[in-house]
């Protein structure tokens, strides 16, 4: 409880420094929304071609498009310091955080946290509540769970990217722009239902960048749309725990990356 209360003065610190630039702020939230939105545009475009995907409904898509762009918004915008990470090694000023009694991951996750994120946020939280409108189905409790639980799983996968790229940092004291494949990358594939795409793609953001746990399974149960993959029905329930499952892990590799950590000696 102590490192989570430390984490929301480092919340509170970095709000406070950057409302005290308010126009800055607000007009890189607008750009975020409408950077997004023109995204959404694209796919009513396609929808408004050729009516359906592969079955999937231009408000079933919606669903996996504000799912995605959400957990994505939470984990950039709260966890961005991974991100960077790679200057503090190459300046040597990961050192003065291995000195403090608290977890590294816990520093270097509040080192720069991103509120202009809000604006990413804003417009996939608008498309998704759309989606729940647009949507034929009855919105019991079990499915909403289910809606918020896939949400938090997928920012935890996404921070657990994060992580990763932070981690190769230890060994390349450069960030690598292949991660942005998988982060950015990734929300781009998760818009879409995961069938469509070739056996090998599929096969690897499902057992080892797990995105369709976090958002194409989970969708399946809230839409009952049925599976061409043929997943077990119990499948969805359970797939948003990959999401916290796939963070622990690599909180797990950043320890290693840690103990490999060579000063700069400066």
């Amino acid at each position: 409880m102590g490192s989570v209360r430390l984490y929301f003065r480092y919340l509170g610190v970095s709000i406070r420094s950057q409302m005290q630039y308010r126009a800055s702020f607000v007009m890189s939230a607008i750009g975020q929304f409408l950077l997004t939105g023109a995204e959404f545009l694209a796919l009513w475009a396609l929808f408004d071609r050729f009516g359906t995907l592969e079955g999937w409904s231009l408000a079933e898509v919606a669903l996996l498009y504000g799912m995605a762009n959400v957990a994505f918004a939470l984990a950039d915008g709260f966890s961005r310091g991974f991100d960077t990470f790679f200057r503090q090694v190459k300046s040597g000023d990961f050192d003065r955080l291995l000195l403090r009694p608290r977890s590294t991951a816990l520093q270097v996750a509040a080192s720069e946290i991103q509120l202009m994120r809000v604006g990413r946020l804003l417009q996939g939280g608008a498309v998704l509540l759309w989606s729940l409108t647009a949507l034929d189905v009855p919105w019991t409790p079990d499915r909403l769970g289910l809606l918020l639980a896939a949400v938090l799983g997928g920012a935890c996968l996404f921070v657990g990217l994060f992580v990763i790229q932070a981690t190769a940092a230890f060994w390349t004291t450069e960030g690598l722009e292949l991660m942005n494949t998988l982060t950015y990358g990734g929300v781009e594939t998760a818009q879409y239902p995961i069938a469509i795409y070739a056996d090998g793609f599929r096969l690897f953001f499902t057992f080892v960048v797990p995105l369709a746990c976090l958002n194409y399974f989970p969708a399946l149960a809230i839409t009952g749309h049925p599976d061409p993959l043929g997943s077990p029905p119990w499948l969805p329930w359970v797939s948003p725990l990959v999401g916290v499952l796939f963070l622990v892990v690599c909180l797990q590799i950043w320890r290693v990356g840690v103990r490999h950590y060579t000063s700069t000696g400066s």
